[in-house]
């Protein structure tokens, strides 16, 4: 899909900026206009929390200081993306409509503060928001330097105020027709928990019921619609002012409050906030999470995105705010490019003198000057997104995808069993993404409702809900040739947590050729192991948490279990089902078995990573490859070591170094006239640095 995300003067850079809280300082935003043009910003995100500043009284607006900030930075050839002050309202709003605030589950209305404590149902509160968007659209929403509309922030939260609670019932009047339908889907005679009308049933509490699991999975639905609607209810006031400018919301890191595959027809381009906890562990794994949490976010809509928000030092927000290694703001910046951002924003552009965020890191700190380390790696950066400006628009085309349902996760983690200390779903979701990954490859992350048919494999793990005719999709994509790796706990209930009768994987025991019989859950301290049936292969995997078991009608058992009573039963399954072929998970096993199994199976159908020839596995650990295409048919291949060493790389003779944020007296001994120099199929060994970006053009 064509990129939507605007882009004047190349990728976006720059972020967060809130004049509104230097108004009596005139001198520091003339100030600040010259430092983001030395650090090469192009691009800030206005209005975000101005709501107070923008309307100090109930219908007395006042935009004459974002007018004036819109217009010098335009002069300057800097470009806003303006947002909808919802995110937080002013203290008048709560005091004049106490229905905006939000109402805890016990019955308790929250008192005025933070931000997001507001309900979302209430028509107070949405007929004033309405009314500041359409206004700012009038003013600003054609104006030559605003080039997108920033909605709302951070969305996340319920509310259970009447209003909510009369909301939900209609929610469910709509969706189920009659209550007889409900007490079908949530299973109520169990515990006599049956309703006799919709008037009768309240949200989920920790004062009343959280036992019925359709009831909380239709819950979490609800407020994921009320979001949603609430968002559109946004968009339609931008949109009756007049501006026909891309709308985006800024998602958030594994963020399970929402649904966000829900917000995919609503936005022109999906964007997020990425704070990953550097420095805590291993940078290896810190990013590769990141690199899951962009492909996550760019495979919503399958299609180009922004990083909104990163921090340029430290966060004051976490456990412990641990500075940034040199060398690892340009390489997570870089990164949001490699997955397909088209452009990489910071929160903030100044220090917050006062308050919450006073201590989070920004491009311009309390000192304010342009010598700093951070203000130098924020330009250098700048500088480096210019370079490679050629890259923009090229998108992200991806040969396998991992199933990551967030509908899913909320009802395996509600489950109950069969294991309550932790089921680690999205830790069995990232196994088989890093698998693919470490092989070289790029891969979609995918929920249950969209499109199979451009993959050759894909991961589906525990897909214990399958929702809305996921297992016919699954056939189809089998019988048309594709590899499916089905692991336990998949196709146990339907879309309202009823379990299926008759077997399972429901649907699909023919296409697996095997049923779920039992699942052991494993006490922590409990490592057991499977084995291959080839006895050429004398290597054991371990594996934790869960063992299925499994009776097998037609697939070919490849591994077995080495112990416990049900040793030398099916741990890995084979089936050929018409053109394609599902293996069979049945055990949580360790990341080294997804490494070598998912590279045998791409090995059989001659799947080309990003560098190398089909079969090759020439990824050293840690180190981190995408790939972006040009409609030219540019290909553009970016690496990143997150290791604390440098390591070599083999690079294809056919490559040209476009950048390397390493020591620039390296470039010499890699590129020539026609590329980097190399004798074989695999070119030239490079040796890239401690946390280096390479960016390579064929």
């Amino acid at each position: 899909m064509a990129s939507k995300v605007p882009s004047p003067k190349g990728f976006l850079y720059g972020g967060d900026y809130n004049p509104e809280q230097w108004l009596d300082r005139p001198d520091i935003l003339a100030e600040d206009i010259r430092l983001m043009k030395q650090a090469g910003i192009n691009t800030v995100s206005l209005g975000i929390f101005s709501w107070s500043t923008l309307e100090p009284e109930d219908g007395v607006y006042d935009f004459g200081f974002l007018e004036e900030r819109i217009n010098t930075l335009y002069e300057n050839g800097i470009y806003t993306i303006l947002a909808t002050p919802s995110g937080s309202r002013p203290k008048w709003l709560a005091d004049k409509y106490p229905e905006v605030l939000r109402v805890d589950d016990r019955g308790v209305r929250q008192h005025y503060g933070f931000r997001h404590n507001h309900c979302m149902t209430s028509p107070a509160l949405r007929k004033k928001i309405y009314a500041i968007d359409r206004k700012l659209s009038e003013t600003f929403g054609n104006h030559p330097g605003v080039i997108s509309w920033h909605i709302n922030n951070e969305m996340s939260g319920p509310c259970y105020c009447p209003l909510c609670q009369d909301a939900f019932r209609d929610f469910l009047k709509r969706k189920y027709g009659d209550i007889k339908n409900v007490n079908h889907a949530w299973s109520t005679t169990f515990w006599s928990h049956t309703y006799r009308s919709f008037e009768e049933i309240e949200a989920p509490s920790s004062i009343g019921e959280t036992q019925l699991h359709g009831l909380n999975l239709d819950w979490m639905r609800f407020v994921t619609e009320r979001h949603k609607d609430f968002t559109a209810h946004e968009i339609q006031a931008v949109r009756d002012g007049g501006s026909n400018l891309p709308v985006t919301m800024n998602l958030m890191y594994n963020y399970t409050g929402l649904d966000y595959q829900e917000f995919s027809d609503l936005m022109d381009y999906m964007s997020w906030d990425n704070y990953p906890t550097w420095h805590k562990g291993s940078e290896v794994a810190v990013g590769f999470d990141s690199a899951f949490e962009h492909d996550r976010i760019r495979s919503i809509q399958r299609a180009p995105y922004l990083m909104m928000e990163s921090c340029p030092s430290s966060t004051n927000w976490q456990s412990v705010s641990k500075l940034k290694a040199p060398g690892i703001l340009e390489a997570q910046q870089i990164q949001a490019i490699a997955h397909g951002s088209e452009g990489a924003l910071y929160f903030q552009i100044r220090q917050s003198r006062g308050a919450s965020e006073k201590f989070h890191g920004a491009v311009i700190d309390h000192y304010g000057g342009e010598d700093t380390r951070v203000f130098r790696e924020v330009a250098k950066t700048g500088h480096a997104l210019e370079s490679i400006r050629e890259v923009l628009g090229s998108t992200v085309h991806s040969p396998v995808a991992v199933i990551y349902d967030t509908q899913n996760r909320w009802a395996l983690e509600d489950a109950q069993g069969p294991r309550n200390a932790g089921l680690y779903y999205r830790e069995a979701v990232e196994k088989s993404y890093l698998a693919f990954k470490k092989y070289g490859l790029n891969v979609d992350l995918i929920d249950e409702t969209q499109s199979l048919d451009q993959y050759q494999v894909i991961a589906v793990p525990m897909a214990y809900m399958f929702r809305q005719g996921f297992e016919k999709k699954l056939r189809d994509f089998v019988a048309n040739g594709g590899r499916l790796i089905l692991s336990y706990w998949s196709g146990i209930v339907d879309d309202t947590d009823l379990c299926f009768l008759g077997g399972t994987p429901h649907g699909f025991i023919d296409v697996c050729g095997f049923r779920s019989k039992e699942i052991d859950g494993l006490y922590e301290d409990e490592i057991h192991s499977a084995s291959s049936v080839d006895s050429r292969e004398e290597r054991h995997y371990n594996f934790h948490n869960l063992a299925e078991l499994l009776e097998l009608e037609g697939a070919e058992a490849l591994y077995t279990y080495d112990q416990d009573w049900y040793q030398g039963q099916a741990a890995v399954t084979r089936h050929a089902y018409e053109k394609g072929v599902v293996f069979g998970l049945a055990a949580d096993f360790d990341q080294d078995f997804y490494d070598d199994f998912y590279e045998k199976i791409l090995k059989e159908i001659s799947c080309k990573p990003i560098l190398g020839q089909a079969g090759s596995f020439v990824l050293p650990t840690g180190v981190e490859v995408s790939e972006r295409t040009q409609e030219d048919g540019s290909i553009y291949i970016f690496l990143i070591n997150w290791n604390r060493e440098a390591v070599e790389i083999p690079v294809d003779s056919d490559c040209e170094i476009l950048y390397a944020s390493g020591d620039s007296s390296l470039m010499g001994q890699f590129q020539g006239e026609a590329g980097v120099k190399g004798t074989d199929s695999l070119g030239d060994k490079y040796l890239l640095h401690s946390y280096e970006c390479l960016i390579l053009k064929k």
